[in-house]
């Protein structure tokens, strides 16, 4: 498996391509550029089977739409966060900014649900607080876990937009994701990596 970090959007989302081999890829929160990410699939060969989306803000599937008339690829979100996905274009307007809203997802991502591209396995973490909706993707065997706006490098996401609630934040982090082994990579959906002991350590927000 290999995972590239693509940054994409004037909020700077952590856009992921996945290899998951067998020349089967995901691509996680196509934000926006859906050009520049359909061109560097292309250069790895892949197939896209799924786009996940970790959460529903207009950031983060900005591109869907066009990755997924491109692959023919199946959309992937949690149902609490479905709502937001043809709100997405409205919500950018009030930031400045424009996007286009994003199909209705072809399967609902649930708590605990595996999801097998190649020779890849991800579970998915249900993880709300940020959204309703929000999930991470543990990828146990190579000790990594993509967690979306929830849990940041020193930081944790915002709960103050429609849908959010802190305690259930708190509760998501110290339940689904400091929980798992410490070693593991974090990737977020802003900012840099870090890991779970890492944050476990240092996070002022939640230890």
């Amino acid at each position: 498996m290999h995972v590239e970090t693509i940054v994409v959007g004037p909020l700077g989302v952590n856009c992921l391509l996945i290899d998951c081999g067998n020349g089967e890829g995901v691509i996680v929160d196509p934000g926006a550029e859906p050009g520049r990410i359909l061109h560097l699939a292309a250069g790895r060969k892949l197939k896209i089977v799924h786009v996940i989306n970790t959460h529903g803000h207009f950031d983060h599937v900005g591109g869907n739409k066009v990755v997924l008339d491109a692959t023919g690829a199946s959309l992937l979100i949690h149902p609490a966060d479905v709502a937001q996905l043809k709100r997405a274009a409205e919500i950018a307007t009030m930031y400045g900014l424009s996007t286009e809203n994003s199909p209705p997802p072809d399967r609902e991502l649930s708590d605990g649900m595996r999801i097998t591209v190649g020779n890849t396995t991800i579970a998915v973490l249900h993880t709300p607080g940020h959204t309703p909706g929000g999930c991470s993707l543990y990828f146990a065997d190579r000790g990594l876990v993509i967690t979306g706006d929830t849990l940041f490098a020193d930081s944790i996401g915002r709960t103050d937009l429609p849908g959010g609630s802190l305690e259930t934040l708190v509760d998501s982090i110290k339940t689904k994701l400091y929980t798992l082994p410490d070693e593991t990579v974090v990737i977020p959906g802003h900012g840099p990596s870090t890991t779970i002991g890492e944050e476990k350590r240092n996070n002022p927000y939640v230890r």
